[in-house]
């Protein structure tokens, strides 16, 4: 019988990890908790997270480069050890299973967990990849290579259609067949009653989210821009998805609760849980908080899975018609191989959109000094008058607008509705403490703020001192573990949620990469 150093090495030598192999390999939901050798030399001692190569799920020599470039330009050694161990960590830890579809094998797929659950949601894979945009190819003859970056994301993308295409409303799925992954079992959905019905051997769960619809516009709008690859998206399931895309947002946008006579209209949505948390349930039976038409599309849940208050997400949309906006740049690419009047459809869907958030999103707030009437987003709304001002950490938010391209961060209502955002005083979900403040959200609850949040905060900003401060504090945060967590309890850093959350990772890894070339002055200053 090898050794393990025997596997190891004959692995490595393939550049791929045999399955003999990866079953010496550790669970990295236990890995990631434990502290590994060698230590960041600087105050913070910060552990090492990466599993050795053979153990990771994708080696791409190119993100190799980057990282042992970035050693030379960001100067402090605990802020180098953290974006060592996070940039790589979807690459590293994320990739479950990849191949083709049964029925054709030009098609590849790609299923990508999010870290400690065994499922794919569609928000969460295309963001895990945004994170790889630096490094996604543009050759055309690099990006048809089989381990590229780009056959990740066409991957995803031929995935996300096909989950389109079967469960429109829903969030996040089991592994296809073809992986031979046996589905998971998701006992708190165990008493959901969800119409449309689902298949759960398909869907891991069905939280209907607007931005889960976006996502799969996102990550087909960054492949596209960044390759010109037009022709991938003539192939395989995408024009189909966007059809079925279109029609659920449409779907959500045309129902009120009410008919003109004043009848319970049916909703082409409904969702209930028993629960104790009324987070995870739609109240009235189902049907949601009532709304009236306004040209926005409802959302049941946030982007936290977590149930809406009012069911207009004001972040959900933005991020919907920007994203609307960039995949019919690709239907208009692709010609006379895309249906007549497809692209023209999504433009004037985004315009009437963008427009309805204009109405109906941006609403009316007492000042600070209470001397006079300002305006700001609201988080959610109703078409009845109603506002939820806060903010969540989970992307899409009020605060990451800029961060997605829905507007400029110089923008008027955006810089009011960022300083409250930003203040405890106005936010009720912004959690002030000694060891961190930053925006967090219902999900895991009061007290508990989220990196994410933080990031965001500075991929946002200009501001040196306020970038500077932020990154002071998810420094100081990881308890030593060197990982980005869920949340962090404000005032005790020892308290946090998620060990293995690889979006968050590979989201400050991105920030970084952004200060790089946005503020590089920053990352050449010691945080000891």
């Amino acid at each position: 019988m090898k050794t393990l150093a025997q596997l190891l090495l004959a692995s490595l030598g393939a550049g791929v990890a045999s399955a003999e192999t990866k079953a010496f390999c550790p669970d990295y939901l236990n890995y990631s908790q434990v502290t590994h050798e060698p230590l960041s030399t600087g105050k913070y001692a910060l552990s090492y997270q990466r599993p050795i190569p053979a153990c990771r799920t994708f080696n791409s020599s190119t993100v190799e480069a980057l990282i042992a470039n970035m050693s030379s330009v960001v100067a402090d050694p605990d802020l180098y050890r953290l974006f060592e161990n996070t940039f790589p960590n979807t690459l590293d830890t994320a990739i479950r299973w990849r191949g083709h579809a049964a029925n054709n094998s030009a098609e590849e797929l790609a299923f990508i967990i999010t870290g400690d659950i065994n499922a794919m949601w569609l928000r969460d894979s295309a963001n895990q990849l945004q994170s790889y945009l630096p490094v996604l190819e543009s050759d055309p003859v690099q990006i048809q290579q089989p381990e590229s970056i780009a056959s990740l994301f066409r991957g995803v993308i031929n995935l996300q259609a096909r989950y389109l295409l079967t469960s429109p409303f829903c969030n996040s799925f089991q592994p296809p067949p073809e992986s031979g992954i046996q589905p998971a079992v998701n006992t708190d959905a165990a008493s959901d009653a969800v119409t449309p019905a689902y298949d759960p051997r398909a869907v891991f769960e069905c939280k209907y989210e607007l931005d889960s619809l976006a996502a799969f516009l996102q990550v087909s709008t960054q492949y596209y821009e960044t390759t010109h690859d037009a022709a991938f998206f003539a192939k395989f399931q995408w024009l189909p998805a966007v059809q079925a895309v279109l029609a659920t947002a449409r779907a959500m946008a045309d129902a009120g609760t009410y008919g003109a006579d004043g009848r319970v209209l049916p909703s082409p949505y409904t969702f209930t849980r028993q629960t104790s948390r009324t987070t995870e349930t739609l109240a009235n039976d189902g049907l949601g908080s009532p709304v009236r038409v306004t040209g926005l599309v409802r959302s049941a849940f946030r982007p936290s899975d977590d149930s809406t208050l009012f069911q207009f997400l004001v972040p959900a949309n933005m991020m919907f018609a920007r994203y609307l906006a960039g995949a019919a740049g690709i239907v208009a690419k692709l010609g006379s191989q895309a249906p007549p009047g497809l692209a023209d459809e999504m433009n004037a869907f985004e315009r009437a959109l963008s427009a309805a958030i204009a109405k109906h999103g941006v609403v009316p707030v007492v000042s600070a000094n209470g001397s006079s009437v300002e305006t700001v987003y609201a988080y959610e709304v109703d078409g009845y008058g109603s506002a939820n001002l806060m903010d969540d950490a989970n992307v899409p938010s009020l605060l990451a607008a800029p961060f997605f391209g829905y507007l400029a961060n110089t923008d008027a209502v955006y810089q009011r509705t960022r300083a409250r955002i930003l203040s405890a005083d106005a936010n009720p979900y912004f959690m002030k403490g000694s060891a961190i403040s930053a925006v967090g959200g219902p999900h895991v609850g009061p007290g508990m703020a989220w990196p994410m949040a933080s990031i965001v905060r500075i991929l946002t900003s200009d501001d040196d001192g306020e970038i500077v401060a932020q990154l002071k504090e998810i420094l100081a945060t990881t308890d030593g573990l060197g990982l980005i967590h869920e949340s962090v309890n404000s005032n005790n850093a020892s308290q946090w949620t998620r060990p293995w959350f690889s979006w968050a990772n590979g989201l400050f890894g991105q920030m970084i990469l952004d200060l790089r070339f946005r503020k590089p002055e920053i990352l050449k200053q010691s945080f000891q």
